[in-house]
């Protein structure tokens, strides 16, 4: 590294000692035989020391300046790739001090970006074969809750429309039989609503089932937000492509949080916004709700849990910003380590 790093200065040093040394003595003969042709060795040598010390500072000065300018390149391409941006090069110029060091930050910085990149495809290809898992644990259980339905409420449906339906003629014979038929027909019915209250609670409906993140959130945030009482904007601010596997995670994520501000919030207004850059993607939910102080906050409350090891699944991160009287503001990010390329279903 270091002999590296002394071959990549070489260029700087030789101009450096040209300059320091070759420029002052020319000055000095210039003025030796030009301005001061009588000057004593004295006179000579305290003006040489002059102009020695004025070029070497000037010179040093901007040498200086060019080598500040390239350690903050260095320490700015740290600080992107420290958020996750890997993508991030600097130019190796042949001759230039901190030129091998600059390599070897671009080769870290890919080999870095590969791995990860492989890393969080085989995340997404794990999520994807977690979705199918659970796709088929749903018809599962859709199976049942028709088996249940014909078992319970379709019995209990009948039985109530073959009492209904003999009820007049039953008060015309027997007022009191009548009356008793009544209750019945008003217990069952009370009965066949619960267990149908119980059953639709159990469904989880497929939004993001062959509909891109957009287009199911737009179908599904505007219908969710009004049935809870709730003024809801959408900001859709994503302009590349997003995996399947981001668009699955990023939907469950949004439906904890929105279950959360319902929830706990008290809120008026929630505003989603999902946008991305070059290094990843960003959603932010904010509500003008109570807010709360992080002490009141226990650990894995408000689905914060959920959806952390959602987005860590991912490489990503899941945030929970509040305070009293302020709203608050959920922020997940998914960094993006590679092209995007959603699988088509």
């Amino acid at each position: 590294m270091m002999v590296k790093l002394l071959r990549s200065g070489r260029l700087e040093l030789v101009m450096f000692f040209i300059i320091s040394s070759v420029l002052p003595w020319s000055i000095i003969y210039s003025i030796k035989h030009q301005l001061m042709q009588h000057a004593t060795m004295v006179q000579l040598w305290l003006v040489g020391t002059f102009v020695f010390l004025l070029t070497s500072l000037a010179f040093g000065y901007g040498v200086g300046r060019r080598q500040q300018s390239r350690i903050d390149a260095l320490h700015l391409a740290l600080k992107q790739a420290a958020q996750g941006d890997l993508t991030i090069r600097l130019p190796e110029r042949e001759g230039y001090m901190l030129a091998a060091v600059y390599a070897e930050f671009n080769e870290l910085a890919g080999k870095l970006e590969r791995r990860l990149q492989v890393m969080q495809r085989q995340n997404e290809m794990h999520v994807l074969e977690q979705a199918a898992s659970n796709e088929e644990a749903v018809l599962e259980e859709r199976k049942r809750l028709a088996r249940d339905l014909h078992d319970t409420v379709s019995q209990q449906l009948f039985a109530i429309h073959m009492s209904a339906s003999s009820l007049p003629k039953l008060l015309s014979i027997s007022p009191e039989r009548g009356d008793q038929v009544m209750e019945q027909l008003i217990t069952m019915s009370s009965h066949a609503q619960k267990q149908m209250r119980g059953l639709i609670a159990q469904l989880r409906p497929l939004e993001l089932e062959g509909r891109s993140l957009e287009d199911a959130l737009e179908r599904w945030f505007p219908d969710y937000c009004r049935q809870n009482g709730l003024q809801g904007e959408l900001d859709w601010r994503v302009k590349g492509t997003i995996s399947e596997a981001k668009e699955h995670q990023l939907f469950l994520i949004v439906q904890e949080a929105m279950a959360n501000v319902v929830k706990h919030a008290q809120a008026n207004s929630v505003t989603l916004t999902l946008s991305d850059t070059r290094s990843g993607l960003t959603m932010l939910l904010q509500d003008d709700g109570l807010g709360f102080r992080a002490d009141q906050v226990r650990p894995g409350s408000y689905g914060l849990s959920t959806m952390q090891e959602r987005a860590l699944q991912l490489g990503g991160d899941a945030a929970i910003i509040s305070k009293p009287g302020g709203g608050t503001r959920i922020r997940v990010s998914l960094p993006n380590y590679g092209a995007e390329e959603r699988t088509e279903g």
